[in-house]
């Protein structure tokens, strides 16, 4: 038993080793044919990486031969811009030597016109020494008998030259004005009216006029006395008159009057009353007056109490028409005029209807309404566009401004349509007078006459003190004059006559 334990034992370990012996032979013929595979690989490697080197370093030649191709390429280009460059340096230094070869010319040329224009000179002042030396008078005064004598050989002709002109423009600046005011006027129908001093209040029968008197007149002196009023009892039948200056007095004299005839109560007390009343709805009514007037004439951002003092203008009277409504009139012609001629409209139509609003106040504060206006409107916070304005509408001081202009002009218009300029007699005829003594005072005048109530003046000139062209420059220096020495309503036409009568006898 033991034998074949031992048997078996060595028989485990003869295979065991057999088999390791085996194995090793076996993993050393894998290790070579590894050892060998790879020698074969890494011999491919080295051929095939000979081979790409090779391509690699002739692809670089080829690189480089085509970088000196281009190379040379632009070499060249280079030396055939530079040649180009060269030539046009030779060509412009070329040039350079012609042009300072024209200046030096020219610059002699220069030196040698001014030495010949020196030279001219001198001749010219020499022989114009010995002209005024032979003639016997200097330049100046043989220009002024050259132009003395052009002057009277062609007299005719510069009258007939200077007519003519002054035809063409009068033309067409009248029909150019006529135009404009035209149109102006077309867009303002506001109507005229005269304001009297008096107003007529209508009875029902004439033993009213004894209850108005009341007993010992109480009744009559009590009326005038609150109102300020006159008011006249006559024989007049159904009627009796308030007089007085003031419309605002008289017109709260009338409704009161009225009121108190319709009631028939007509005693110191109820008089008194009545008039308080009446005064409180006319002062309402002057606020509607005001506030119906700006809106109709478009001006806006007044202050209240300015608005009530336009509404007084109601019962102002300027030349005979009513102030409001020529106020209001004003104001849309000086609009009208100002869209014709590109003016400020605002301010034309603000000035125009503030212009005369001095005369709402004038009786109380002393002064020219003009400035009296000016001094209101400045107090209201109004522009000094309107302020100017309103100050210079009568021409003094003298307007500054187009707009300023502007409501002078349709203030003048306004005053000269018909019935709205009711001039008192006596300035009336001092004006005319004015106007003619103007005129005759001025040398070579033998009589003028003012005709057409002044819008006209004719001048008879002596012929023998005076010629064509005298008379000519004679009605234009009466024109300017008539401008600034007198005050006048409208144009004034200046007619200038020469007449000269030829006298002869028959032996």
């Amino acid at each position: 038993m033991w034998i074949s334990l031992i048997v078996a034992v060595i028989g485990i370990a003869a295979g065991s080793t057999g088999g390791y012996y085996y194995r090793k032979k076996q993993i050393e013929e894998k290790n070579k044919d590894l050892v060998e595979k790879a020698e074969k690989i890494l011999t491919d490697a080295k051929g095939k990486s000979k081979e790409v080197l090779y391509e690699a370093r002739n692809e670089a030649f080829k690189m480089q031969d085509e970088v000196k191709k281009e190379e040379r390429k632009r070499q060249k280009q280079l030396d055939e811009s530079e040649e180009r460059l060269m030539k046009k340096e030779r060509a412009l230094d070329n040039k350079n030597e012609e042009a300072d070869k024209l200046k030096s010319d020219l610059d002699k040329k220069v030196s040698s016109i001014k030495d010949l224009r020196d030279e001219v000179q001198s001749i010219y002042k020499m022989q114009a020494h010995e002209l005024e030396k032979i003639a016997g008078m200097s330049k100046e005064e043989a220009k002024e008998v050259l132009l003395k004598k052009v002057e009277e050989d062609s007299k005719e002709d510069i009258v007939a030259q200077i007519n003519k002109a002054e035809a063409d423009l009068k033309e067409q600046a009248q029909e150019r004005a006529k135009w404009i005011i035209a149109d102006a006027i077309a867009r303002c129908a506001s109507e005229t009216t005269a304001e009297s001093t008096a107003t007529i209040v209508n009875l029902p029968n004439d033993e009213m006029k004894g209850r108005i008197i009341g007993r010992e007149g109480r009744n009559i002196n009590t009326f005038e006395q609150i109102t300020g009023v006159d008011v006249i009892v006559d024989d007049t039948p159904g009627s009796i008159v308030i007089s007085g200056f003031d419309l605002v007095r008289r017109y709260i004299a009338k409704v009161a009057l009225e009121r108190l005839i319709e009631d028939g109560r007509i005693h110191p007390a109820r008089i008194e009353e009545t008039v308080v009343k009446i005064k409180d709805e006319v002062n309402d009514l002057i606020k509607e007056l005001g506030e119906k007037a700006v809106l109709e004439t478009g001006v806006t951002g007044l202050h209240p109490n300015l608005i009530k003092i336009i509404g007084r203008l109601k019962f102002r009277v300027t030349h005979g028409q009513n102030a409001l409504k020529h106020s209001m009139e004003v104001s849309y012609l000086a609009a009208g005029l100002a869209a014709e001629l590109g003016a400020d409209v605002g301010v034309c139509q603000r000035a125009g209807l503030l212009h005369d609003i001095g005369k709402a106040v004038d009786h109380e504060i002393p002064g020219h309404h003009a400035k009296i206006g000016a001094d209101i409107a400045k107090k209201f916070g109004l522009s000094e566009e309107v302020v100017h304005a309103i100050e210079a509408h009568h021409g003094d001081p003298e307007p500054k401004s187009l707009e300023a202009q502007l409501v002078m002009a349709a203030n003048m218009i306004s005053n000269s349509r018909p019935g709205a300029n009711k001039e008192n007699l006596d300035a009336y005829v001092r004006r005319l007078a004015e106007l003619e003594s103007i005129c005759n005072n001025l040398e070579g005048v033998k009589k003028s006459y003012a005709i057409q109530a002044g819008t006209e003046v004719r001048v008879f000139v002596d012929p023998e003190k005076l010629d064509d062209l005298e008379s000519v420059k004679l009605s234009h220096g009466i024109a300017r004059k008539i401008e600034t020495d007198l005050q006048h309503p409208g144009p004034v036409k200046v007619h200038v006559i020469r007449e000269t009568r030829a006298e002869d006898y028959a032996q």
